[in-house]
């Protein structure tokens, strides 16, 4: 099962570097794991990104990490908002990040590291506001 894939401390610890990354920010970060991946992907992130509502926020600057563990498929997807601001190449900057680390056996601290990568992004792009709310959890889902 996917919810297995992490120790509850790996599990804690990739929470915390989400509600880290998003205490600077109005943008919101959500990891989506899962064992396998039916068909494509992107279509499948897409399909994640509806289901958890992240392209309901406000701003348009949801970004979702997709794992789907068995099948060694990952996915990075932002919303409209911030991929009109990020720089060309970011996503894919942040990809060969992760993949160091995940080739290494280190999947908790691959989604940290691309975590906290993505939260300087929506810091810059998208700084928080006094009246900012956290609009979606911000739990590990898991499939």
């Amino acid at each position: 099962m996917a919810v297995n894939i992490f120790t509850e401390a790996e599990k804690q610890e990739i929470t915390n570097a989400i509600k880290e990354a998003e205490l600077n920010t109005s943008g919101e970060i959500r990891v989506h794991i899962e064992k396998s991946c039916p068909g494509d992907v992107l279509d499948r992130a897409a399909f994640i990104f509806e289901k958890l509502k992240m392209h309901k926020t406000k701003l348009r600057n949801g970004v979702l990490f997709y794992l789907a563990v068995k099948d060694r498929k990952f996915a990075i997807l932002g919303d409209a908002g911030i991929n009109a601001r990020v720089p060309e190449g970011f996503w894919d900057e942040v990809k060969e990040l992760m993949v160091a680390h995940f080739k290494n056996g280190e999947l908790a601290k691959g989604l940290e590291e691309g975590i906290k990568m993505a939260g300087e992004q929506l810091k810059t792009y998208f700084p928080w506001q006094k009246d900012d709310v956290n609009e979606l959890s911000d739990e590990i889902s898991f499939e």
